[in-house]
């Protein structure tokens, strides 16, 4: 990563707001809407947040089918395992393992035959 990503990832990690989308979204997805109350924050905030968090794919939005009123509702979900800063001969290092879906490891194992 760059100097300029680090900083970038480093300032986002340590917003309160964006580590409470986080962590409240890790354990299970939450709407817009959910996040606003449990966060504490303004809807305006919350999507600027995830807007943040999506340019640095940390992020991701899925579909929630709603089988009762046919609305769909967006939630989003933690796109991450583990973030990782490392001091390597004099240079900070970041490191990002992001979580994998079923369909891309299988895509992988298969394209790895």
């Amino acid at each position: 990563m760059s100097e300029d990503e680090i900083e970038a990832v480093a300032g986002l990690l340590e917003d309160e707001t964006a580590r409470r989308i986080l962590t409240r979204t890790s354990r299970e997805p939450m709407s817009a809407s959910e996040l606003e109350r449990r966060c504490d924050a303004s809807g305006p905030t919350i999507y600027r947040r995830l807007e943040r968090l999506r340019e640095h794919d940390l992020i991701e939005e899925r579909t929630r089918p709603d089988l009762d009123g046919g609305h769909h509702t967006q939630v989003y979900e933690p796109n991450l395992r583990r973030v990782t800063v490392e001091l390597v001969d004099g240079e900070l290092r970041l490191e990002i393992d992001r979580r994998e879906e079923m369909a891309d490891r299988f895509t992988r194992l298969i394209e790895g035959i």
